[in-house]
């Protein structure tokens, strides 16, 4: 019997308030990883009308002008008016920052993991990125209407955004788009069917391939409120980590809980992570399956996993307990192994912190590298 459904995946552009929050903490994070490889960082932002807040632990040799890279990092994702009740000129910084608790320290010091928890990598070969469709193209239309915005070519746009897609599938595969829904901050006095028709012509039927979207039938939804004038850090609160399904596979695959942006990578909610995913996109390079899920349990202060469980869905040309063998014989996941492997103490993260951090071609990402493939055959 065939087997259908239809699955729904949301982004958010770099000025919806969550994101900025993000941002922000891995723009911090990276500046004391830029003079200091070693640092220690939980940072965390809290966003609201007139104010950025941001707080946390470090432990770093150098120093960072938090402010600065506050400003810097608003300025730079467009809130640059006041009009729009927050922006990098006018809005009040505070921070309060202590260092790393000196009991995580004894634990990382020693090459154990700075956390307990379990993470999830996943794969799919459904699209050229390993990643899910929907997720996947939710991203391109964030990301494009970021570039439709900040290229001048829609003047009207405003910071925050968000966009979800919904896909069919027909026995586990992606055939096509049945519903998309963008809402677009704008200006005032632009009316919404020239939103509609700028938004349908110009981003999604411009960024979602034709052979998956049908232009008669595919339902549209632009703005459905018919109003978002009042957006960003002005309208709803901001917090880092509050977008945890966006930044790994939309809903897709199980989610660990712990969230990535702001902590360095001494931290297995976000090393773990990544090395999940990239053991599981090398499982399905080496042709072992063509959808995997993996996931990771550390305990704080201890090297070793706890426990590692690889799931194929039914798609693995080997048994998963079979898979799951050959991964833990040939490829280290203590946290310094990940670390060193995936080169991860250095000012990479906050190019990671909105669209997604897996998927990412354009960036040249160390977990989005296919060469653990002979290691895994």
């Amino acid at each position: 019997m065939q087997k259908e459904y239809i699955f729904t995946s949301e982004s958010v552009t770099e000025g919806h308030p969550d994101k900025i929050a993000d941002q922000i903490s891995d723009a911090v994070l990276d500046a004391t990883l830029k003079d200091d490889p070693l640092s220690r960082v939980a940072c965390e932002t809290f966003l609201t009308t007139g104010m950025a807040l941001v707080g946390g632990e470090i432990s770093t040799k150098t120093y960072v002008d938090i402010p600065k890279i506050t400003r810097d990092v608003i300025h730079d994702i467009g809130y640059v008016e006041a009009a729009y009740g927050f922006d990098a000129k006018t809005c009040a910084v505070i921070t309060t920052i202590d260092q790393q608790s000196t009991d995580i320290a004894l634990g990382v010091d020693v090459a154990g993991a700075g956390d307990q928890g379990m993470m999830v990598g996943f794969a799919s070969n459904e699209t050229e990125q390993l990643m899910p469709l929907p997720i996947q193209l939710a991203h391109t239309l964030a990301k494009g209407l970021t570039e439709l915005r900040k290229s001048n070519e829609l003047t009207y746009l405003r910071p925050d955004g968000k966009t979800q897609v919904s896909v069919r599938y027909v026995d586990d595969k992606p055939v096509s788009v049945e519903t998309v829904v963008v809402s677009t901050q704008h200006d005032a006095d632009v009316d919404q069917e020239t939103i509609r028709k700028d938004i349908t012509e110009k981003l999604i039927f411009k960024h979602i391939p034709t052979n998956l979207i049908n232009k008669d039938t595919v339902k549209i939804h632009v703005n459905p409120t018919g109003r978002f004038v009042l957006g960003g850090p002005h309208a709803d609160t901001g917090l880092t980590g509050r977008k945890i399904i966006v930044d790994t596979y939309g809903g897709m695959a199980l989610h660990g809980g712990g969230c990535f942006s702001g902590k360095d990578p001494t931290k297995v909610d976000r090393s773990g992570a990544y090395a999940a995913r990239h053991v599981a996109r090398n499982i399905i390079a080496a042709g072992l399956a063509d959808k995997c899920q993996i996931q990771i349990a550390y305990a704080i202060g201890v090297a070793e996993p706890v426990s590692l469980m690889v799931e194929t869905f039914n798609t693995g040309k080997l048994p998963d307990m079979e898979i799951t063998d050959i991964v833990r014989k040939s490829i280290d996941l203590t946290p310094d192994a990940i670390i060193e492997r995936l080169d991860l103490q250095r000012p990479i993260y906050r190019a990671t912190a909105a669209y997604g951090h897996f998927g990412r071609t354009d960036l040249g990402l160390p977990w989005e590298q296919d060469n653990l493939v002979n290691l895994l055959k």
